[in-house]
């Protein structure tokens, strides 16, 4: 039995005309396979940060922004058998992904979240983690989500640190210029200018500014040192070093820099950051959580 709106098919169509997302996002892009690492690099963390929500079973929950749909399984797991999940993403691609995740368990909606065909006053939870921050205006959104809440619901947006930390133990000073180049490079390709990087840590304003109540952040701390794991090494080498460092990074650094850089980031060279014994990686994940009177 669906509990969504018949208004979908109109609004999903308006999807193709609103602007592009503050990081390009748009419904046909894909970055499903990143988002699968990480959940499965960051899965503890993650998994003890939906308890924020504090879901009894019976709940409706909508997963806002739900990418390649691991958390629709941890989110049905907190409701049970007699609650409700819904995941919505905008792009079709992490939706297809999220497909065999979810199963049976969770109903799926390709959807921007300005224009979410959803009843208001239909659930008891709104999980959304690294989603927020792709949005020009953020507290849009979140006013749109608190429309969403029945009477005592709560709201959990959850954002990693926008770049994470990698401790180079053995050279501090690559470490600083890495973070460095990684910064600009988000500038020139994004526009996305310091402020804006700072602004994930604003969420607990976000939240009171809707006017929600009983708001509350707790931090989680996703660190990982050597000797990794096979998920761990899989997302580390993938995410960060191909995917945030590699060759993005070559006009922002001089070239004996990017040089020593692209060493300890090759699996083949006997520098290789991932299976040096002093490899340290930290990474926080703030959960914020309001709450509808």
């Amino acid at each position: 039995m669906t509990r969504l709106d018949s208004r979908g098919d109109a609004e999903n169509r308006k999807v193709l005309s609103l602007q592009l997302g503050l990081l390009g996002d748009t419904a046909a892009r894909d970055y499903s396979r990143k988002l699968r690492l990480f959940n499965a690099f960051a899965a503890p963390e993650l998994r003890q940060a939906v308890r924020c929500l504090v879901l009894r079973p019976g709940m409706n929950v909508l997963d806002a922004g739900c990418g390649s749909g691991e958390a629709l399984e941890w989110l049905a797991d907190e409701v049970g058998e007699g609650g409700l999940v819904v995941g919505v993403d905008l792009s079709s691609a992490h939706i297809e992904a999220a497909r065999p995740v979810a199963s049976a368990r969770a109903q799926l909606l390709q959807a921007d979240l300005r224009t979410l065909p959803l009843r208001p006053a239909s659930f008891d939870g709104v999980w959304g983690v690294n989603t927020i921050n792709h949005f020009h205006d953020p507290m849009e959104v979140v006013s749109r989500l608190k429309a969403l809440l029945r009477p005592g619901g709560r709201i959990a947006i959850g954002q990693t640190g926008f770049l994470p930390d990698m401790v180079f133990a053995w050279d501090a000073r690559l470490e600083r210029l890495t973070h460095e180049a990684v910064r600009r490079y988000y500038r020139e390709r994004y526009g996305v200018d310091e402020r804006a990087l700072a602004a994930v840590r604003a969420n607990a304003g976000l939240l009171r500014g809707v006017g929600l109540s009983d708001v509350l952040v707790r931090t989680f701390v996703i660190e990982r040192l050597s000797p990794l794991g096979p998920q761990e090494h899989d997302y580390l080498l993938e995410a960060i070093f191909r995917g945030t460092w590699g060759e993005r990074l070559r006009p922002y650094l001089e070239p004996q820099d990017y040089e020593e850089l692209g060493r300890l980031c090759d699996p083949h060279h006997a520098q290789f950051a991932l299976t040096r014994p002093d490899f340290h990686f930290i990474q926080t994940f703030t959960v914020a959580t309001g709450r509808l009177l």
